[in-house]
């Protein structure tokens, strides 16, 4: 059985690195050859055939289960021909919506798409949209399970694609999303129903107004979104700032409906059912005639656990907890729990059965792996308390004892798997774990949920108090993290070195006898040492990654980094440099930047800086911002960007082209006189490696270029060329781009982008010149490596998956 479920996650990872599906013909056929298989394989009498056998059975069986789901989900596509149409849809609104400063978002289950000029509209049948306040701010309300005619314009599902980056477009596959976009104005929308009953709809109402009530009763409370996140798993309401801090300090797996929490309610509701079902012989009925404590135990916590993932909404992450604990309660119910790790293996198949895209995400492989080191580590270890020395002192030293050493275990043996998937491991988070889970997971959780069935005023009370516990831990918290060694950061490892530090782990939690125990601290030095990958002394790396409607170009060096722009701000708690930058730059290894140029003021380009600049030690900022402007100020060194400036890195050289320094005091004419736009002074860069250039030109426009044409007539050629403006039509001239006479051009633009750029004219001009044209829409991240010659490769080509549908 062990042998079989092993093989079902190897086929199943297997098939999610696939970049084509196999024919649903073909699938079904190595389903079937995999049950076959299996079926024969126990009746081989050789132990190790017999493994073998059901371990290829499983793999089969596996690789077909995934892709068969896969077919299943991606028949639901909308046609890129009905791509930003409006389009009449009646549905209603399935999850709990997410409120903001801008609108609501939320999913849609669709019921009837309504024709459109005699045409039937394929739409999906689930849908991720939002619904943006009115001109007049008014902003619209929307409950869960309301059934709702809506004009909606979609687009196919799509994300930003760069190296080491959140995969969206999988996500949205995970949940059957399989179409995104927004509501339009439309004098049609209106509500058609304020209910309409399904067991879905009415977890969803009950969690809505669970967390409407939490959030009234702790008004400009801080806190209030962590209780939130305990009560029904919508972690929205908390703030940046406090998930750095329990980031840093390695706690955020508590901030949540986690399977942590998710174990320890059900272990509470298990206790107490155990409890009372032995003292009902005290009421007469003799409950443990009927069903042994044991079994009514089981049941109950199976109880409680789909009662608080149904809270949680079902999250993914919930729901694999819910398998592990109901496989275990089934074990216990049939009396046939043979070992642990059959158990274990039991849980591992059921979550991959109803989702198996679950192991494209860390959650997956810590929660199972966090299993697997407890019993690697307790397995036949554990010390009987003599008879005579079972006290309750005694009973409570060796709990503290045991949780102690399982805590230790833990840490130690997912270090190497945490610094795999995140690239940083909390020095401190065993400390901050110590108090924080206790308190979270038998204090604030419990307080939180109790409230939730009482009303108000004891409700608002004990929310108050759990308000409290969660503000002096957090205290504590901000202080852990703010020490100097809180963190240790380094670049994701390679394949060899996570091998080697996973041995050494194993080694080092060996049981006490193991030969030399401590050479196993040497199997880490890898690990510890390396230093990520970058150029080799005279390379010089581009990189254009994938920021959506806006630049962000990082250009390395053997021992220099620059970053050009930092991409566009997306909301008060999302920016480019937060959501993409900065965890590129931490999975590379890099901890600092020589230089970030921020070309000029717009949106798109400078509105990740001051998350990058909070993040990662930048030395020198080059701008056109004026001095007062918050980029300016947060610099640890600014400077206008302006024509003469230069510098040399070793072997490349680069030289700012535009703008004039006497352009800038037309940017401080008084308000009443039209100032001119901030494209005007975009940051020209041009940087020079060997016999190649990269020319970096911001959102210059025909004005600008024709003035780089006066003032550096034949100093403009370039290998490379960001194309200016976007692609926009007020840019890249004729005139220019003969001059400029690029071989690979860039556009960094977002998906379907209100602009519409590149403009089809532009491209076509580019065309006539024989360029190579990429984009970031469609290619993902840019990656150019200069040495002799220019290797290009593309994010998207690298990885490719069956999910991206190109």
């Amino acid at each position: 059985m062990r042998s079989a479920v092993i093989g079902f996650v190897l086929g199943v990872a297997f098939l999610q690195t696939q970049a084509v599906l196999p024919a649903v013909w073909l699938l079904c056929g190595l389903l079937a050859l995999g049950l076959v298989l299996l079926a024969v394989a126990h009746k081989i009498p050789d132990p190790y055939f017999r493994s073998a056998a059901c371990l290829l059975a499983g793999a089969l069986f596996g690789f077909a289960w995934a892709g068969l789901f896969a077919q299943y989900h991606l028949r639901h596509e909308l046609p890129p021909a009905w791509e930003g149409r409006d389009i009449s849809v009646i549905g209603t609104v399935d999850s709990l919506p997410s409120y903001s400063e801008s609108g609501v978002r939320f999913t849609f289950a669709v019921e009837k798409a309504l024709d459109q000029d005699g045409q039937q509209p394929p739409v999906p049948r689930r849908l991720a949209l939002g619904w943006y306040q009115a001109q007049n701010g008014e902003q619209p309300r929307v409950q869960a399970g309301a059934r709702w005619q809506l004009t909606v314009r979609l687009k196919r599902p799509h994300g930003n694609a760069n190296p080491h980056g959140f995969d969206y477009e999988a996500w949205l596959l995970e949940r059957n999303l399989r179409a995104t976009g927004y509501v339009r104005p439309d004098q049609h929308n209106r509500q058609l129903q304020a209910f309409v009953f399904s067991p879905g709809n009415l977890v969803e109402v009950l969690r809505s107004r669970l967390r409407d009530r939490i959030l009234q009763a702790l008004p400009e409370h801080r806190y209030a979104g962590v209780l939130v996140a305990l009560a029904v798993g919508d972690q929205r309401a908390i703030e940046q700032s406090d998930w750095e801090v329990f980031n840093r300090t390695g706690i955020s797996h508590l901030v949540a409906i986690s399977g942590l929490h998710i174990t320890m309610i059900a272990g509470m509701f298990a206790v107490v059912t155990a409890a009372l079902w032995r003292r009902s012989f005290f009421t007469g009925a003799a409950l443990p005639l009927l069903l042994p404590a044991q079994k009514a135990a089981a049941l109950g916590g199976a109880l409680a656990a789909l009662c608080y993932v149904a809270l949680a909404g079902f999250g993914i992450p919930a729901q694999r907890t819910l398998y592990m604990l109901l496989v275990v309660a089934l074990a216990l119910w049939s009396g046939r729990i043979a070992s642990v790790t059959h158990v274990l293996c039991a849980a591992l198949a059921a979550v991959l059965l109803a989702d198996p895209w679950a192991l494209l995400w860390p959650g997956f492989w810590l929660s199972f792996c966090a299993v697997g080191v407890i019993l690697y580590t307790s397995a036949g270890r554990s010390l009987a308390i003599p008879v005579e020395s079972r006290s309750l002192p005694a009973r409570w030293r060796q709990g503290l004892k045991a949780a102690g050493a399982t805590q230790y275990a833990v840490t130690i043996g997912l270090l190497p798997l945490t610094a795999l998937l995140f690239g940083r491991v909390s020095l401190i988070g065993p400390l901050a774990n110590a108090l924080a889970i206790p308190l979270i997971g038998l204090a604030v959780t419990p307080l939180t949920l109790i409230a939730g069935v009482l009303p108000a005023p004891l409700s608002t009370w004990l929310w108050r108090g759990a308000h409290v516990l969660v503000e002096q831990l957090a205290l504590f918290l901000n202080w852990l993290s703010l020490l100097p060694f809180a963190v240790w950061q380094a670049p994701l490892p390679q394949a060899w070195t996570f091998a080697l530090a996973l041995l050494a782990t194993l080694w080092l939690l060996a049981p006490r006898g193991w030969p030399l125990r401590w050479l196993a601290l040497t199997g880490w030095l890898p690990l510890l040492l390396d230093h990520g990958y970058r150029p080799a002394p005279g390379e010089m790396w581009v990189t254009a990654l994938d920021v959506g409607q806006g630049m962000a170009v990082l250009v390395e060096t053997a021992e220099h980094r620059l970053l050009y722009d930092s991409g566009p701000y997306y909301s008060p708690a999302s920016d480019a440099g937060s959501r993409i930058i900065v965890p590129y730059l931490r999975a590379r290894g890099i901890a600092a930047l020589d230089a970030l140029i921020v070309s000029h003021a717009d949106n798109d380009h400078s509105g990740g800086a001051l998350s990058i600049m909070d993040s990662i030690e930048v030395a020198k900022v080059y701008s056109s911002l004026a001095p007062d402007h918050a980029i300016a100020r947060a610099a640890a060194v600014h400077e206008r960007c302006h024509d003469g400036q230069a510098w040399q890195w070793g072997s490349v050289k680069f030289d700012m082209l535009y703008p004039d320094l006497e352009q800038y005091p037309a940017l401080a004419t008084p308000a009443a006189i039209a100032k001119p736009k901030a494209n005007t002074v975009s940051c020209t860069l041009k940087i020079s490696h060997g016999q190649h250039t990269v020319l970096l030109p911001g959102d210059i426009e025909a004005a600008q270029e024709k003035q780089l044409l006066a003032s550096h007539a034949g100093q403009l050629k370039s290998t490379v060329l960001l194309a200016p403006h976007h692609g926009s039509g007020t840019s890249s001239t004729a005139s220019f781009l003969a001059a400029v006479d690029p071989q690979i051009v860039l556009f960094q633009v977002g998906y379907r982008n209100r602009f519409r750029h590149p403009k089809q004219q532009i491209l076509e001009r580019y065309q006539a010149l024989g360029s190579t044209n990429l984009r970031s829409d469609t290619d993902g991240a840019i990656l150019l490596k200069f040495g002799d010659t220019v290797s290009v490769d593309t994010y998207r080509n690298q990885h490719r998956r069956y999910w991206y549908g190109r």
